[in-house]
């Protein structure tokens, strides 16, 4: 394959997260809801990817803290099971993800009016804390597919979640970066559709390198 070469560059970044609570916290639904109305959307993105960060060898898909606690602390399995099935993947944005839970619990709430008088132990409040993030440049930048594949077999697991997750949705930029850059740069569109169809919900992040890798690497033979 005589490979194209883009006229800017693909830049690797990478990201390190801190946890911070807010001071923000509920012990029945109608606070859950009324915090959820204003917290921040750094807020909703860790308590729907804290466990993917942070336990990403263990499980390929995060399970939702306001799931969890819903059936934990307030006993709620039914709504649990409908905010544990909301697809993060369809959502480009947080706003977006945050209205979805938020109706949710509203529909069921309406449909359950019993479920507003459930309070949980004062031991089990939930507890809202945000992720702060910081960006930091690799000092990796590629020109073509062979380049990009093989610094992508190098890059740190952080790396890719940051280009895969946080582009996608924290920075609602609709695609990750990766197919951004090799549709745009590269004019790779198929490739880049191939990459975007991936349910990186699905994959834990040596899985999601693989599998990129292995797109890639079969368009270069051809």
């Amino acid at each position: 394959m005589n490979e194209f070469i883009a006229d800017s560059p693909f830049k690797f970044y990478t990201r390190l997260h801190l946890s911070e609570l807010t001071g923000y916290k509920a012990y029945n639904l109608k606070e859950l809801l009324k915090i959820l109305k204003k917290i921040s959307g750094s807020s909703i993105y860790y308590h729907t990817h804290r466990y993917l960060q942070q336990h990403q060898y263990l499980s390929p898909e995060p399970p939702n803290d306001f799931a969890y606690w819903v059936k934990e602390g307030l006993g709620e399995d039914k709504l649990a099971e409908k905010l544990a099935s909301i697809d993060t993947i369809q959502f480009s944005s947080i706003r977006e993800l945050r209205n979805k839970i938020i109706d949710t619990i509203k529909k069921y709430i309406i449909e359950n009016p019993l479920s507003k008088k459930r309070q949980a132990n004062s031991n089990q409040g939930f507890y809202f804390i945000k992720a702060i993030s910081f960006v930091f440049y690799t000092g990796y930048e590629v020109f073509t597919l062979q380049e990009f594949c093989n610094v992508l077999s190098k890059i740190t697991i952080d790396s890719i979640y940051y280009h895969i997750f946080e582009s996608r949705l924290r920075l609602e930029k609709g695609k990750n970066d990766f197919s951004n850059w090799i549709e745009n740069s590269l004019f790779e569109k198929q490739i880049a559709a191939e990459i975007d169809k991936i349910d990186p919900y699905t994959h834990t992040m040596e899985e999601l390198r693989n599998t990129i890798i292995k797109i890639i690497k079969k368009r270069i033979e051809k």
